[in-house]
């Protein structure tokens, strides 16, 4: 029922926005011109993160109007309502300001994504706004990584720079077609699967409200990709990946990942394992940069799909073993909360293989490019 009413109304009001947008690019002045980074052609469309952050939003509004029209007419909300949903109204209705909060923050930074797609703005500038926006709703919120830190001060900064990094992870992977948006959409599910099937602690129930945040943007990512699934006919562009790399930080800082079978710690690197793919993109991609002396925030064709790609791989073969590693690397992550130090151990292990793996495949390729093809 949760993923009907989520992943539907945002993957509809998503795919209708982000055929709007694709209509009107061009007097917005979204393309995505080619140049000697680019894969593309031919002009391509910006701007389907307008899609993706309506989607979102959209439903969010439809979904608070509804929650408390049902709350004004128990009767109703009990006879259309399953009764283990319907019993959870009162404590989502309560969540219903820290969603639009967040809401808030993820909009700043979809409009930043405009400007920078519209007027390539500087990298400091760019940093700057995602820190502020990062500690805005860290501070306001009170969001703290789950990492048995006690340091207070120490956890807060970290959230934010983990949610700062996951900004850039995401629009870093958004190179190529399909690619950052299939991928957060698998982690989303991924994400989605791991709180419903490990309770809250407080609660004893599956972790609804941050379910739904992730479902909600699933169907935003689904709407968007039916535009963007190889030949695209529109891009992400910064507006989307800046909001989906935010959402995503947010809800992992939302979420609890030790309640399953009493305390787990180790439970904790789960959205690790869940976000290899998109951090070990960043991360290779940066060590390459500095090494050839540039800026880590000089965009080219070095990233990991382009890696693939120089392997002898198509794109679209390339896209789906990213997605592939992306599942393999989930499904270990699912195993952490439900298993012993050493079970986590190994499931660890098993992930560091593959991205160990990954890194000595791409090594076939011999020394990368010196300029950009």
């Amino acid at each position: 029922m949760l993923s009907l009413i989520t992943v539907g109304p945002a993957c509809l009001i998503s795919w209708v926005a982000v055929g709007w947008v694709k209509k009107w690019a061009d007097r917005l002045g979204l393309l995505d011109r080619p140049n000697a980074r680019k894969s593309h052609s031919t002009p391509i469309p910006l701007g389907g993160g307008l899609g993706i952050w309506l989607g979102v939003v959209g439903t969010f509004l439809i979904g608070t109007l509804g929650l408390f029209f049902l709350q004004s007419n128990p009767a109703l909300a009990r006879s259309v309502l399953p009764s283990q949903l319907a019993v959870h109204l009162p404590g989502m209705a309560s969540r219903a300001t820290q969603i639009w909060v967040l809401i808030a923050g993820g909009t700043v930074l979809t409009l930043l994504g405009l400007l920078d797609d519209k007027f390539a703005l500087p990298w400091q500038v760019r940093l700057a706004i995602e820190f502020m926006v990062a500690g805005f709703v860290v501070y306001w919120q009170n969001l703290q990584l789950t990492a048995f830190i006690g340091i207070p001060w120490l956890t807060s900064i970290l959230s934010v720079v983990w949610i700062v990094m996951l900004i850039n992870s995401f629009n870093m992977l958004d190179n190529m077609d399909a690619l950052s948006g299939g991928v957060a959409a698998i982690i989303c599910v991924m994400l989605s699967v791991m709180l419903f099937v490990n309770p809250e602690p407080s609660q004893s129930g599956p972790q609804l409200f941050v379910a739904a945040t992730l479902l909600v943007l699933c169907g935003a990512l689904l709407g968007f990709l039916k535009h963007n699934w190889p030949p695209a006919s529109i891009f992400m562009g910064d507006a989307g990946s800046y909001f989906v790399g935010y959402w995503i930080a947010i809800a992992t800082l939302l979420s609890t990942y030790t309640g399953a079978k009493g305390q787990t710690p180790h439970a904790v690197f789960a959205p690790l394992c869940v976000l290899a793919i998109p951090l070990y993109d960043m991360v290779s991609v940066i060590l390459i940069r500095l090494r050839e002396g540039r800026s880590p925030f000089q965009a080219d064709k070095r990233h990991f799909s382009h890696r693939l790609v120089d392997l002898g791989m198509t794109k679209k073969q390339a896209v789906i073993t990213i997605y592939l590693a992306t599942i393999t690397c989930s499904l270990g992550a699912l195993l952490l909360p439900r298993t012993d130090f050493w079970g986590a151990v190994i499931v660890i292990a098993i992930v560091l293989c593959m991205l160990s793996l990954v890194a000595v495949l791409e090594s076939l390729t011999g020394t990368h490019p010196t300029q950009p093809s």
